[in-house]
C-alpha cells in the first residue's frame, strides 16, 4: 500500500496511528537513500533492518544521504550521531530521525 493509502486508512480509522507515521518516515527515508545512497541493489528489495553498507553505500554516499535527510526532515544531525551505525539501515536512520523530531513543539 502506498504512503497515501496508509494515510487515508489511518484517517478513516479516526486518525493517523503511530505505526502509519513510522511507515511514512521510513518511506521518505527509502526515497532519500534511493536518490543519494548509490546502492548496488534495488532499495525496494531491502528490509528496514538490512545493512545499507553491505548493499553498496559508501562513506561518501552516506554523507550525501545525511545531507539529503537533513533537508527532507528539516533536522540537523548532531556530532554524536555522525556514526556509521546511525546510517547503517532504514530502521537505524528512522530511530535517529524520530529522536530528532519527537521533541519539536
Amino acid at each position: 500500500m502506498s504512503v497515501v493509502g496508509r494515510v487515508v486508512c489511518g484517517l478513516e480509522s479516526g486518525g493517523v496511528s503511530r505505526r502509519n507515521e513510522v511507515l511514512g518516515v521510513n518511506d521518505r527515508i527509502r526515497t532519500t537513500v534511493h536518490g543519494h545512497g548509490r546502492l548496488s541493489v534495488d532499495i525496494a528489495s531491502l528490509t528496514d533492518d538490512a545493512d545499507l553498507y553491505d548493499a553498496g553505500m559508501t562513506s561518501h554516499s552516506s554523507v550525501n544521504v545525511m545531507l539529503a535527510l537533513e533537508g527532507e526532515f528539516d533536522v540537523e544531525f548532531p556530532e554524536r550521531m555522525l556514526r556509521r551505525e546511525v546510517f547503517q539501515s532504514i530502521q537505524a536512520i528512522g530511530a535517529a530521525i524520530r529522536e530528532l523530531t519527537d521533541h519539536r513543539p
